[in-house]
């Protein structure tokens, strides 16, 4: 433990670390961008620009990095967001992710891309796990896999609605990228350049869409399949189709994906319980403002009793203070977990979310701050 600590103290070692060990193409779709990813880079550059002001003539020698939600006291205020196709990127990482975040007491958000069953999840992540429902345009389908979500134990929704339209990808299209993949010249080479990934795919088997391909029909091609996916996964989240799904899970629902604070409001007047400002990582709309940028409005638009959770380039524990101190009552990261258990196996989870709450303590006790309801004071805004 003591060597990971030494060769890996912070995200950016373990990014750099994955890099070497991930293919191209699978590297390609987890760290790029739609267009010219601008809004992948805005995320972050617009967090770096969030600066706080120390106090020194205080005593915060032990801040409390605990939080609640739903009643459930979480030991840290960040989780695991959902990442679409995260055993392409590095084979069976998704459970090891997901007891990590049962173990250390932190959310842990689970995708209808995952390539393992809600089912065999849930059982990985426990009472940390929440289910995020990309809302087919199929009725039947949809409820299946509410229903599905439910007998599972899921009592939390997540709703994302940022996903009108099927979104073309530079890289993705020049890489041919598919899952199953699709071993042609170009793929192969990319992962003969990677043997670690090689092994974890013999070990682990070819990533497929569990969540999703019992609904497709059979004998479908590659190509087949994805358009199948395209067509049913693609629309805009009408207030109709919220309420359908609102009345249809007896749990509670967020919605994630909102970046405009009157469309927030909207959401939770409709019955949200709660919403995920986030542009997707950079991922549908190069032109989108970053989350960070949007989160204060958001939160001022819905008042200080309303759940306001927030992603999109945190890298870090002072990441993580930022959108708190912007307010934030938690806040997700996905790539970064992808990263950790790249770099350095099925402990890297553990490891980050270790990292993690280090950084975080480390940040409120130089700024002199107890909790984190308080972080909000510490925010330096020059003239």
């Amino acid at each position: 433990m003591a060597n990971i600590q030494k060769r890996f103290p912070s995200i950016p070692h373990m990014k750099a670390k994955a890099r070497w060990r991930i293919p191209a193409f699978a590297w390609d779709y987890m760290t790029g961008g739609i267009g010219m990813e601008e809004n992948v880079r805005r995320n972050s550059d617009d967090l770096q620009k969030i600066m706080f002001m120390p106090r020194y003539l205080s005593a915060a020698p032990s801040p409390d990095i605990t939080t609640a939600i739903f009643g459930q006291t979480l030991s840290a205020p960040f989780g695991v967001a959902p990442v679409g196709l995260a055993g392409l990127q590095w084979p069976g990482c998704e459970p090891p992710i997901a007891k990590a975040a049962q173990a250390h007491n932190v959310l842990h958000i689970l995708s209808t891309h995952a390539t393992q069953s809600l089912e065999k999840m849930k059982l990985h992540s426990g009472p940390m796990g929440w289910f995020q429902l990309y809302p087919p345009n199929d009725a039947r389908m949809e409820t299946d896999m509410i229903e599905r979500a439910k007998r599972a134990g899921y009592e939390v929704l997540v709703v994302t609605v940022d996903i009108p339209a099927v979104t073309r990808r530079d890289k993705d299209i020049r890489n041919g990228l598919s899952v199953p993949p699709q071993f042609d010249a170009r793929t192969v080479f990319h992962a003969a350049m990677r043997p670690h990934w090689l092994l974890r795919l013999a070990r682990h088997g070819i990533p497929h869409f569990e969540n999703l391909e019992l609904y497709a029909p059979k004998g479908q091609s590659i190509k087949e399949f994805y358009d199948f996916l395209g067509s049913v996964l693609s629309n805009h989240i009408t207030s109709d189709r919220f309420k359908q799904i609102r009345d249809q899970w007896p749990g509670k629902v967020i919605v994630k994906g909102v970046l405009d604070p009157e469309e927030a409001a909207a959401y939770m007047a409709m019955g949200a319980d709660g919403i995920i400002v986030s542009n997707h990582g950079g991922r549908q709309l190069d032109a989108a403002p970053s989350s960070v940028s949007m989160l204060p409005l958001v939160r001022k638009r819905l008042g200080p009793d309303a759940l306001v959770m927030a992603d999109g380039g945190v890298r870090s524990g002072l990441d993580i203070a930022r959108m708190i101190a912007l307010g934030a009552d938690y806040v997700f990261m996905g790539r970064p977990f992808i990263f950790s258990v790249a770099a350095i196996g099925d402990d890297g989870p553990a490891h980050l979310i270790d990292v993690l709450k280090l950084e975080l303590a480390g940040t409120l006790s130089q700024l002199g701050c107890q909790r984190l309801a308080d972080l909000h004071t510490f925010l330096h805004q020059p003239e």
